[in-house]
């Protein structure tokens, strides 16, 4: 099908307005570019470390798409009128409008024609739409369908951890994993022999990511169990995660994150367990290095290095 995709320029102080005028004109679905900085809770949900620098910019864009059966011209001409009625109260911008015709994309699956399978060592991650070839059999195979949660195991951040959770891993050991995403580091760790994981994630479609992911690696469900919520704020997160309880913590998130973390998750863990943080960028190894050695339970035991990210694997003592 194809569409009449609009951008349209206006101003910051403006948005709100220009929100309610394309809503109130039938256009419900649309996207949003500014230069207002995000918030944390922002940055922790779209897994981001290092900001831009964002320019001064008073300036914001709509993006939104009408179909071309729609009488467009109608609808472009009373939202034009509307958004000009508001320039009567306060300054909208030029409200330029451009256009262009585009076609139906499948975004939200486009993506997977670049996550093919690969191998860490002698793991081999594979889509779950790729078939088994031979070159696999005889490998440990773990099936992978992300969805919209961060974690296919491609990224340096995630194989520096996996071969972390082999270096340390024993039988009978209990594992958290904070940041699931697609929950691939419980995974991995349950195939590896470590015999009960839980995970948490603030992302509720990361859970859920999870929790099929578990269930096409055929893992029994009482093996893995996955929370919503965030263990460094919420008490009821940190009581169902349980306390004196862990052999290991994997963390694969932001330095950000893992600097408040380091101080806080020693009592989930058992004496002697594992702390292994990663999805850090060289730029800031100081410091996350200095807020783990800051929590005296903790002794970092190694670092480890892949391109421009760094993990820090601790014990507690």
């Amino acid at each position: 099908m194809e569409w009449n995709k609009y951008r349209l320029e206006t101003k910051v102080q403006a948005m709100e307005l220009v929100t309610a005028c394309l809503m109130e004109n039938g256009i419900n679905s649309f996207e949003v570019e500014d230069n207002i900085p995000l918030t944390q809770e922002e940055k922790e949900k779209m897994f981001i470390d290092i900001l831009p620098e964002l320019p001064e910019d008073e300036r914001a864009y709509f993006t939104f798409y009408l179909e071309k059966e729609q009488d467009c011209h109608s609808i472009i001409k009373e939202l034009l009128s509307d958004l000009e009625n508001i320039r009567k109260m306060m300054d909208v911008g030029t409200l330029t409008l451009e256009q262009e015709v585009t076609r139906d994309t499948d975004w939200v699956n486009n993506w997977k024609k670049y996550f093919k399978p690969f191998e860490i060592d002698d793991i081999v991650i594979k889509p779950t739409w790729e078939p088994i070839t031979q070159a696999m059999k005889g490998k440990m195979i773990v099936e992978m369908d992300p969805g919209t949660a961060f974690g296919t195991g491609m990224h340096e951040t995630t194989q520096l951890v996996i071969r972390q959770i082999k270096k340390y891993k024993k039988d009978n050991i209990c594992l958290l994993d904070v940041g699931c995403g697609s929950g691939i580091l419980s995974i991995i760790g349950v195939l590896l022999g470590i015999e009960k994981a839980v995970g948490t994630d603030i992302d509720e479609n990361a859970v859920i990511a999870a929790i099929e992911n578990v269930k096409v690696n055929h893992i029994e469900q009482e093996k893995i169990q996955y929370f919503t919520g965030n263990i460094l704020t919420d008490k009821n997160t940190k009581d169902q995660v349980g306390y004196q309880c862990y052999d290991m913590v994997v963390a694969n998130i932001l330095a950000d994150v893992i600097v408040p973390l380091a101080g806080v998750i020693t009592p989930h863990m058992k004496k002697g367990g594992i702390f292994i943080s990663s999805g850090i960028i060289d730029t800031k190894e100081q410091e996350v290095l200095a807020a783990i050695q800051a929590n005296h339970e903790l002794e970092v035991l190694e670092v480890t290095y892949q391109n421009d990210w760094v993990s820090i694997t601790a014990r507690k003592k």
